[in-house]
């Protein structure tokens, strides 16, 4: 009730909540301040969506949102819950529901297909860099600690870079010479962020396999932010998520 009456001080559109919201908390709080509600991970998955760019980042993103909607779908169609038909028969908020279920288990299996065979042509790249023995060094860290800009620097790609979060959502190999060792492919990668989602992670798999088979990890750390520590407690701990806590890491530190 307390934000509901701030609302209506402020004339504020939009309600967004730095927490993982139930549908059943967003439901309540949409009837009680008759204003949209975002919790962190619908946020996150919308600048997602404006972010992504390529054909994998785009089935990523969707895949993350359908997802995330699957336990929300509920609430599209408490309108049609009392309307129950007579003896034996189904009604229609009910067949409402399974058929958008229906649909939703159907295009997530499709997206998986597609993520699969873009994994498989992935793996078919990295079982030639191994057999030509090619190093390969991943960018990793907190998301806007500048990895693409460190990236474009080294290798001249022109990747997108902004001072903005999850600029970057796909992985972009680059082909390095480094005194010493030769041929180096470089990989940039997604940013991490503390409390996210499993299922985002989980979408963004075939991205984070880059870190994992990576022979070093820079990771690059943003030391302007006064988090800096805790922000690289929560790379450690997205690393160990994704089983690449043991790979070799060399700290960099930027923005000083």
């Amino acid at each position: 009730e307390e934000i509901a009456q701030q609302v209506a001080l402020c004339e504020a559109e939009v309600i967004i909540f730095n927490h993982a919201l139930s549908p059943g908390q967003v439901r309540n709080l949409e009837k009680l301040c008759q204003r949209r509600v975002l919790d962190r991970t619908t946020l996150i998955l919308d600048i997602f969506a404006q972010r992504a760019r390529t054909y994998e980042g785009k089935l990523q993103v969707e895949l993350a949102q359908l997802k995330h909607l699957s336990t929300r779908l509920v609430r599209g169609w408490t309108h049609l819950e009392r309307q129950k038909g007579g003896i034996g028969l189904r009604g229609p908020g009910e067949t409402q529901l399974e058929c958008d279920r229906r649909l939703l288990r159907g295009r997530i299996k499709s997206i998986l297909r597609r993520l699969d065979k873009v994994a498989k042509q992935r793996e078919q790249g990295r079982r030639s860099r191994v057999r030509n023995e090619i190093p390969m060094v991943s960018l990793v860290g907190y998301t806007n600690a500048g990895k693409s800009t460190l990236f474009n620097t080294l290798t001249e790609a022109g990747v997108y870079a902004a001072d903005k979060l999850f600029a970057t959502l796909d992985p972009t190999l680059r082909r390095i010479e480094v005194e010493d060792v030769g041929n180096t492919i470089l990989a940039d990668t997604v940013g991490f962020i503390r409390h996210l989602d499993h299922d985002l992670v989980a979408a963004f798999k075939a991205t984070l396999e880059e870190t994992r088979e990576a022979d070093l990890l820079l990771q690059v750390v943003d030391c302007s932010d006064e988090r800096f520590e805790d922000n690289m407690r929560d790379v450690e701990i997205v690393l160990d998520e994704i089983e690449a806590g043991e790979v070799p890491q060399l700290i960099v530190m930027n923005k000083i």
